[in-house]
């Protein structure tokens, strides 16, 4: 099984530059073309938040028609840039059928085959920073003692500190109670994340939490104590997670034209 992570699109309605630099997207529609002529093409797409900039219909609107190329299952999480009332009304219909299971928070558990996904909603509505309060972890609880499938767990906040200063200021409040609850369940084989548009792994609650570049800008990885929030414009990326049977093996794509590919050898001799 083979898995796409997309994640901070930051989509912006009419032709609009975020921060008046960034055309998202014409960037993302160069990432969804590049996941479509894989060779060997995803089974499904995961986007861990942040899907628009300003969580309006107009900019979900075009997010869909941007999107529309991939015809694989599309699951998506609710970022702090995200508005849940129109993500809920966007992604109506039946190929979106699972948010049927979300109620008062976008979370959500389906059935992938050999895999589980759970998506958890670490939104605090119009604020940057995430949350998971008590409410929002018993119901992960719940879902992770349910199946004793190996678990993937999406969520938008990654539950650890970067590094990253101003990233860091809006992080994720309750990480230490998710990582109690993780503790007892082996069957987590990953917590999958977005918000800092880099590529970040760390060993969290018996697991890996990693978080995923965006198809647009990257926050600018500066580890200072006081380093501003900036962004730059980095390669364009996303993830490829393969399900191989007994692990989850992830690789970083960088979308974009490059020299290659080149043999290393000739005759089946290594070229000197």
């Amino acid at each position: 099984m083979l898995i796409a992570q997309i994640s901070d699109m930051h989509i912006k309605a009419s032709g609009k530059l975020a921060y008046g630099v960034v055309d998202t997207a014409g960037l993302l529609r160069q990432c969804v073309t590049h996941i479509v002529s894989l060779a060997t093409p995803p089974d499904l797409v995961l986007i861990t938040g942040d899907l628009v900039d300003y969580g309006r219909g107009e900019e979900y609107a075009l997010l869909k028609e941007l999107l529309a190329p991939l015809t694989m299952p599309i699951y998506v999480v609710a970022g702090n840039h995200d508005e849940r009332t129109a993500l809920r009304k966007a992604f109506d219909g039946p190929r979106f059928d699972y948010l049927s299971q979300a109620t008062e928070f976008l979370q959500y558990a389906v059935d992938l085959g050999p895999l589980r996904l759970v998506v958890l909603d670490t939104v605090v509505p119009e604020e940057g920073r995430g949350q998971l309060c008590d409410k929002r972890l018993a119901w992960l609880d719940e879902r992770l003692a349910e199946d004793s499938r190996p678990t993937v767990i999406a969520m938008h906040h990654p539950p650890f500190a970067t590094g990253i200063a101003h990233m860091d200021a809006v992080g994720l409040e309750g990480a230490d109670a998710l990582e109690e609850i993780l503790l007892k369940y082996r069957h987590v084989e990953r917590v999958m994340c977005g918000h800092l548009h880099r590529s970040i792994q760390c060993r969290f609650g018996g697991t890996i939490a990693s978080t995923c570049p965006s198809p647009a800008h990257q926050v600018a990885l500066d580890l200072s104590l006081d380093g501003p929030d900036c962004f730059v414009m980095e390669p364009p990326g996303y993830q490829l997670h393969a399900w191989l049977g007994a692990r989850l093996v992830t690789h970083t794509c960088v979308v974009g034209s490059f020299a290659g590919p080149y043999r290393f050898r000739e005759g089946g001799v290594l070229i000197d």
